[in-house]
């Protein structure tokens, strides 16, 4: 989970607990006289119940965390619940901590109704500060007061691993020529003039199963799906009203062109590891990428533009392998290694899955076993540096 996704979560969490705690803590104080008679301890839960917003159950636990009270909900109590040992849930994992008053639980799947929940629990203290037990109220979260302010999604470059079943066999497949590659050029003009005259804010073109679908600005919960059949025809733009380009695209309209010529040239240029699919959203700027090693790619399309094809791809094939020393000599493995590099990622990314299948690259042939071991480490260690490599595999 991303730093700013969690720290959305926590503030709001914070101030469910700063709205939970107060009225918690009073309400347990009431409990007290009550604690060692079950039936009696049900009524004044009850009369609790009906003045708490939004629970779904409210129940005690003894000091062992084992329920000593029904379980009360709006239909009145659930005395089966009477013996329930509660410590192994996960709202209960603070019960060693006995300076803790009031614990929000994580989010969590409830057993009945299978619902995200959560759990509130005050501690319960005689005048002395003897733990006597837990009040416990569980919340559905749906109910649950919710912040207006939606998340931003993070603008850094971000990338996902795919199916390890596919990246695993990748070296035994390539490109297969679609229908829409046979008509490439036409398909990305279309893509480019329902984007910048006919009011398309995101599309997403699918190069391997010649579709592609999109979303209008007029009607934006519905996406529509375009075959070849639409593609293939300019007249398909005559399908949607003429639209000014979007005035919330952050996305300068010059650069709609040039994105999608980087698309056609990321799925042409390379057999092996090619593009699938890709994706432009002109209101966010984001740019989505998978590759046929199912690895995926969101980054921002002013990063995207600026990378080149040298980035992806690199120019030339792998120098001739130096013959080192023995013991390693580094300056001429480092030397090796940053001129891999410079090849580019998928080429970088060939090698190393040729390594991990145990293959010997021809350019590592020459090499010893630790010399091999050596630059194989260190070049994956540079891919770390894009969490997993271009493309993710």
């Amino acid at each position: 989970m991303s730093d700013t996704l969690q720290n959305s979560i926590n503030a709001h969490r914070q101030r469910l607990a700063n709205l939970l705690s107060h009225a918690l803590g009073q309400y347990a104080g009431e409990i007290i006289p009550f604690i060692g008679d079950a039936d009696a301890l049900d009524t004044h839960l009850r009369d609790i119940f009906r003045s708490i917003d939004h629970c779904k159950y409210v129940y005690v636990l003894g000091a062992d965390g084992v329920q000593i009270s029904s379980t009360i909900n709006r239909f009145g109590p659930d005395d089966e619940a009477r013996g329930r040992d509660r410590t192994e849930r996960p709202y209960m994992q603070h019960i060693q901590d006995d300076s803790i008053d009031f614990n929000l639980s994580e989010a969590y799947i409830s057993r009945n109704k299978k619902r995200p929940s959560v759990t509130a629990v005050q501690t319960i203290r005689d005048p002395e500060g003897k733990r006597l037990g837990f009040l416990g109220v569980d919340y559905d979260l749906r109910e649950l007061p919710h912040s207006d302010v939606i998340y931003e999604e993070p603008s850094q470059w971000r990338q996902i691993k795919g199916d390890p079943a596919i990246r695993s066999g990748l070296f035994y497949q390539q490109r297969v020529e679609s229908l829409m590659d046979q008509h490439m050029d036409n398909v990305l003009s279309v893509h480019e003039a329902l984007m910048l005259d006919q009011g398309v804010y995101h599309f997403q073109i699918h190069f391997s199963s010649s579709r592609s679908t999109i979303w209008h600005m007029d009607d934006p919960y519905v996406y529509r799906i375009l075959t070849m059949d639409e593609l293939s025809d300019p007249n398909i733009c005559l399908a949607y009203p003429r639209r000014p380009y979007f005035e919330r695209a952050i996305v300068p309209p010059a650069d709609v062109g040039k994105i999608l010529r980087q698309f056609k040239a990321l799925r042409f240029a390379d057999e092996t590891i090619y593009l699938r699919s890709a994706s432009l959203n002109i209101v966010n700027g984001k740019i989505g990428l998978n590759f046929s090693c199912d690895g995926s790619h969101y980054l921002n399309h002013d990063e995207f533009l600026a990378q080149g094809l040298e980035f992806w791809f690199g120019s030339g094939s792998f120098p001739q392998a130096v013959v080192p020393a023995d013991p390693l000599d580094h300056a001429k493995l480092d030397e090796m290694i940053e001129r891999i590099a410079c090849r580019g990622c998928v080429q970088v990314n060939k090698l190393l899955y040729a390594v991990e299948n145990g293959e010997v690259p021809e350019c590592l042939q020459s090499l010893s076993e630790t010399e091999r071991e050596h630059v194989y480490q260190e070049l994956k260690a540079i891919m770390d540096v894009y969490d997993g490599g271009v493309c993710g595999i």
